[in-house]
């Protein structure tokens, strides 16, 4: 496929569209996730600074905080308590290490305290759709920025207590066709706001608003979204698409999140964010050498 921009640098890493796959670090500055990794609330700064240096050493070349669960049913957070939770860590982090650290947040004021305190790029789980200051934000500090899928509506969340939460009876027209169609209106609300396409990757949002079916599908047709010709990111890892496939509990899904890693890999992912740093960085370079000759 034909990048549209054939790299990204991120401090002192230089992101070869194409060459590799890149890892990036899921670092949950939250007591609540639902990939069961989450910390008590007096224990985040320090032990997620730890798990974030940890990670690195284990092979990621991102690292993803966030201080507010997307699981399904999730409570909201504050964006005061957001920014109380995340400043410190990046900041301690940045001390400790060059590493690109990105910020999971689709709130602009939260996303301004990372940058201030060292992030280096956004990943916006709305997609630039649900709050209209963080697309020029973007644009006025020249970061990247992660548009994400997403169709979930509380209404649409079911939960079973061993499997976890998932979205059931979600209507698509065309499934990849949807989500293509819906990605580049996103894509054109960022060049509208002054984003650059060398700024611009995609998450197609698998287990946001799809079902476990769609979830599978989106997972199987990953390539036609490459044809946009945007860097695309992949986030499957622990997630509840696997649990109900597998039959098995968060904890029990590494086996499921390497197979989704590595095929969509072959179907063309180049970042895959992932909980399981050690174990998917030797998915992704096996992966890789298969798929990329690398």
């Amino acid at each position: 496929m034909a990048y549209r921009q054939p790299s990204l640098t991120l401090r002192n890493l230089t992101l070869a569209w194409g060459t590799r796959t890149y890892v990036m670090a899921i670092v949950n500055v939250t007591p609540d996730s639902f990939s069961g990794d989450g910390l008590l609330q007096e224990q985040i700064q320090e032990s997620a600074v730890e798990r974030g240096l940890r990670f690195l050493r284990e092979g990621a070349d991102i690292l993803d905080l966030g201080a507010e669960s997307t699981r399904p049913g999730a409570a909201p957070v504050s964006a005061e308590m957001e920014v109380a939770r995340l400043v410190p860590v990046i900041r301690s982090l940045r001390d400790a290490t060059d590493a690109p650290i990105s910020v999971d947040t689709y709130k602009a004021v939260v996303a301004r305290a990372a940058l201030d305190a060292g992030a280096d790029l956004v990943n916006d789980v709305w997609g630039l759709r649900m709050d209209p200051g963080i697309a020029p934000l973007v644009a006025e500090r020249g970061v990247p920025v992660i548009v994400m899928h997403n169709r979930s509506k509380p209404r649409d969340a079911a939960q079973e207590a061993n499997l976890g939460g998932r979205y059931v009876g979600v209507h698509y027209d065309d499934l990849i066709g949807d989500v293509i169609r819906e990605l580049c209106a996103q894509i054109e609300l960022a060049h509208q706001a002054g984003i650059t396409d060398g700024q611009i990757i995609l998450d197609p949002g698998v287990g946001f608003g799809k079902t476990v079916e769609q979830n599978l599908a989106l997972i199987r047709h990953l390539h036609e979204l490459t044809a946009l010709g945007y860097p695309i990111l992949l986030g499957p890892s622990r997630k509840s698409f696997i649990g109900y496939t597998l039959d098995l509990p968060q904890d029990q899904r590494l086996e499921g999140t390497a197979a989704t890693v590595a095929l969509g890999i072959a179907q063309g992912a180049d970042i895959v964010r992932v909980h399981d740093v050690q174990a998917m960085a030797r998915v992704a370079r096996m992966a890789d050498a298969i798929v990329r000759g690398q």
